[in-house]
């Protein structure tokens, strides 16, 4: 399910290739601060849905209500500290 939710909103998602420097920007317009940049079409692609997944676990207002306890599961798994690596403030 979550996976099908994913694709249908990186089916959404808007590309540019941007003239100062002939990188890719991607974007999905229905998720605020949902964006990427990256060398190639492709990378901007993976790193788009990176950020997509981070935004519905992080900032989804389906997910807030959760969010103590999957910082605790986080933990437990030894997740938490590669997300704090990334430089994400949970």
């Amino acid at each position: 399910m979550l996976t099908n939710y994913i694709r249908a909103a990186l089916r959404q998602a808007k590309y540019e290739i941007l003239s100062d420097d002939n990188t890719y920007y991607g974007e999905i317009p229905e998720f605020e601060g949902v964006y990427a940049n990256a060398d190639t079409l492709e990378a901007c692609r993976e790193e788009l849905e990176e950020v997509l997944e981070e935004w519905i676990f992080f900032e989804s207002p389906i997910i807030l209500p959760f969010h103590d306890q999957i910082v605790k599961v986080f933990k437990a798994k030894k997740i938490y500290p590669l997300i704090e690596e990334k430089g994400k403030n949970i």
